[in-house]
């Protein structure tokens, strides 16, 4: 027990490894929160107050060591680290889930019939009207398309018409739309 208690009062554990402890605490909490924040935008009720929960209890952990060592400037330092890292972490998290929906809506001097065809060709529903731009005539195409095929959508506008612009948009909801069909990937065995 007498090792133990100093071990907590040593240097090692004081400068660094309640500090490390802390940072990695901030680094979750904070992730978790970007991803809780992210979820409500969406609309997703179930999700938010489960990782809710989880991150105010790895925070008040977090805030608890830190006053009780309000002597410790490392730890200061460790805990908005671990801010500013989870922060990082959970855009990065959340890209990468690419939940929901967006509006892509692209605008191209050129003639768009091709970009059109390939769209719908990769099961896009899209809507499309002529309009007056700055300096010429141009046209727009909206699609409403699931985030985790905005590369998709990307690649064939640049392969069809590198020159286009687009911008991107999230939605919250949709009532119904043309979203291209899921194909089953199949596993296939080689023989015995």
């Amino acid at each position: 027990m007498i090792v133990l208690e100093s071990f907590y009062d040593s240097a090692l554990f004081t400068f660094f490894i309640l500090p490390f402890l802390i940072f990695l605490s901030r680094i979750v909490d904070v992730t978790i929160g970007t991803i809780r924040i992210v979820m409500v935008s969406k609309g997703l009720k179930t999700w938010a107050p489960v990782l809710g929960f989880f991150e105010v209890f790895i925070w008040l952990i977090a805030i608890s060591k830190i006053f009780q060592n309000l002597d410790n400037w490392v730890c200061y330092i460790a805990y908005a680290g671990g801010f500013a890292t989870g922060n990082y972490i959970g855009l990065i998290i959340e890209e990468r889930m690419a939940i929901g929906i967006v509006k892509i809506q692209i605008i191209t001097s050129k003639e768009a019939s091709n970009l059109i065809m390939n769209l719908k060709a990769s099961g896009y529903g899209i809507t499309h009207h002529e309009a007056h731009g700055g300096n010429e005539n141009v046209s727009i195409i909206y699609s409403i398309i699931n985030r985790n095929e905005i590369h998709k959508v990307e690649e064939i506008v640049k392969s069809t018409n590198p020159k286009a612009f687009y911008s991107i948009e999230d939605v919250k909801s949709v009532s119904h739309g043309i979203f291209p069909l899921k194909t089953a990937t199949k596993f296939w065995r080689k023989g015995k």
